[in-house]
């Protein structure tokens, strides 16, 4: 697992071109670290692979449990009043911060075989959306953070056991 301060965390991903055998690897192996890891979501760039694709076993604020992947995905829409809730991230174990998000997004890619795929989700999985996406952009939740809630979550970074050096 690709920790803060990765390089490869902090730039966007390659869309992905080759829809082969490869690619169905890894989205298996996405599903099986981010099952390991205990998460809820994880992007490809996490395990150091620069291309667009996460996967994602996540609940609604329902308990709606929602499991799939996209490839080369796009935010379409993010709205709904803007929530702050605790954002955590298997990159920056340990932390989390509240974080700005939409309560409603809408994501639209393909999956592995090339399919149009379109997800939406409302409430902690609109949450997983976006920060996967986020991912794919170069981008981690503290990127969303200002002042102090910032400060505080690099500050601890920085002293974490896994941090980069």
């Amino acid at each position: 697992m690709r920790t803060l301060g990765d390089p490869v965390l902090h730039t966007p991903c390659a869309p992905v071109t080759d829809f082969g055998p490869a690619l169905a690897e890894l989205v298996e192996d996405l599903f099986a670290t981010m099952y390991a890891a205990g998460g809820v979501g994880l992007a490809a760039n996490q395990i150091g692979v620069a291309r667009q694709v996460f996967v994602y076993d996540c609940p609604d604020d329902d308990e709606v449990r929602h499991v799939g992947h996209l490839v080369n995905p796009r935010l379409l829409a993010v709205d709904g009043p803007a929530v702050r809730g605790p954002e955590g991230c298997l990159s920056l174990p340990g932390l989390e911060a509240g974080t700005e998000r939409g309560d409603r997004a809408v994501v639209v890619g393909v999956t592995r075989e090339g399919e149009q795929a379109r997800v939406e989700g409302e409430g902690f999985f609109a949450r997983c959306l976006q920060h996967e996406t986020d991912h794919l952009a170069g981008r981690v939740y503290p990127d969303r953070l200002a002042g102090r809630r910032r400060a505080r979550v690099l500050r601890a970074a920085a002293r974490a056991p896994w941090a980069v050096g």
